[in-house]
């Protein structure tokens, strides 16, 4: 995968916005890759979540995009993966210092909670943001738990 690829997955409640997302990120030269739900049937979020963040945590990929109802569930189960940095951001300013300051890899979305033009605004942000480095990575290293001076 490339550089600008970024991996997109939902569940029921997020598919809509999902569908969205992907053809404004190819608008945006991005290289969306669907890793499903497929259609607005009932699905439990846990799985999609966990199928997003394994590929990051596997390296396949560097940066995601999951969407649920609210963005709470997505995150919560993504952040289980080593590696993985799901922040749900409900707007641009959370999606920049989620970018910046946390080296965030998987933007989390709540379509119950955003308009789309609102989640479109999110993702560009939150892509086009670099991480801020310096002290920033020293605080980012210590999120892991495996790594040399997290735990004190």
């Amino acid at each position: 995968m490339s550089g600008r690829t970024v991996l997109l997955a939902a569940d029921h409640a997020g598919y809509d916005l999902k569908q969205d997302l992907a053809s404004h990120l190819t608008d945006l030269g991005w290289e969306p890759t669907d890793l499903g739900t497929d259609s607005p049937d009932s699905v439990d979020y846990p799985d999609f979540a966990h199928r997003l963040a394994g590929a990051i945590e596997s390296g396949r990929a560097e940066r995601g995009i999951l969407v649920c109802g609210a963005g709470i569930g997505m995150s919560i189960a993504a952040n289980r993966h080593a590696g993985v940095r799901a922040a749900n951001c409900l707007d641009e300013r959370m999606a920049a210092l989620a970018r910046e300051h946390n080296d965030a890899n998987v933007l989390c979305l709540g379509s119950r909670l955003l308009d789309p033009d609102q989640a479109k605004k999110i993702v560009w942000t939150f892509l086009e943001t670099p991480f801020g480095g310096g002290r920033h990575g020293r605080r980012v290293e210590k999120i892991e738990p495996d790594r040399a001076g997290a735990r004190a």
